[in-house]
């Protein structure tokens, strides 16, 4: 109960803050509106900003899966292949030096206004830290457990198979839940960039769409319930990556666990 008390009074404590700072600097609505204000246009538009919620969580989940895919298949292949260690991880840094907003009107451009360019978009954010997670988990596996392994059977390639599967996997597993969170936390923000450059709904577009009639309590609304949206989805990765490595959940402790002193 009490772990479910600490963000409800986070929360009411920010929207006292909020009100208070509308309140002493007499602040108008398009500018700022207040929290009541808020509330009202997220009840008369709800049904608006749930199907356009529906819209970006569905592009964050799939961005989330096919980064996920294309990030441990990234880090398994610079492990396996020391050709793709020389070409593809010089890329994989430079890649970062280009901002996402480069190359958001390309992906419009090329994959249309649809859901695909926002997917890639999201791909395109998640994509690296979970491969440079992944991948520095597998290289890190303890060197007595891959002696032992290489000891008790023969230095086959099946046999090295096995022992990234059952060892390096394994022992890589802390780290590709600490990039799988990272990527939950980031994927709001790919699909949200892709809708800005371009896009017929979803919680970005209606939040320019909002911007543009100064609707700015109806901003604010899609604006919350795409935060709503973005916790739910990281408290639900970090939830399930509890459950992998439920034998270190006294040092990874989740949002809601109580503060140890």
């Amino acid at each position: 109960m009490t772990n479910l008390l600490r963000p409800v009074l986070t929360a009411c404590g920010l929207l006292l803050l909020w009100q208070g700072i509308v309140w002493g600097f007499d602040l108008p609505s398009y500018i700022l509106p207040a929290p009541y204000r808020v509330a009202l246009a997220f009840v008369d538009n709800a049904g608006l900003l749930l199907r356009e919620a529906t819209v970006t969580v569905i592009e964050m989940l799939l961005g989330l899966l096919f980064g996920c895919l294309l990030g441990a298949a990234a880090a398994i292949c610079l492990l396996l292949s020391p050709t793709a260690r020389r070409w593809l991880l010089p890329l994989l840094v430079a890649s970062q030096a280009v901002p996402v907003f480069a190359l958001a009107p390309l992906l419009v451009l090329w994959l249309g206004f649809g859901i695909a360019s926002k997917v890639m978009m999201a791909v395109l954010v998640i994509f690296f830290p979970v491969a440079v997670a992944l991948y520095d988990g597998l290289r890190r596996t303890e060197t007595g457990w891959l002696d032992l392994a290489r000891v008790m059977t023969a230095d086959a390639p099946q046999h090295r198979l096995r022992i990234l599967q059952h060892i390096r996997l394994m022992a890589a597993l802390p780290a590709f839940a600490s990039g799988l969170k990272i990527a939950a936390a980031v994927a709001p923000i790919g699909a949200v960039i892709g809708e800005w450059v371009g896009a017929s709904a979803g919680l970005g577009f209606r939040m320019l769409q909002a911007n543009a009639r100064v609707q700015t309590d109806l901003m604010f609304a899609a604006l919350i319930l795409l935060a709503v949206c973005a916790v739910t989805l990281y408290v639900g990765v970090d939830a399930m990556t509890r459950r992998w490595l439920r034998w270190q959940a006294d040092s990874h402790p989740s949002l809601l666990s109580p503060v140890k002193e």
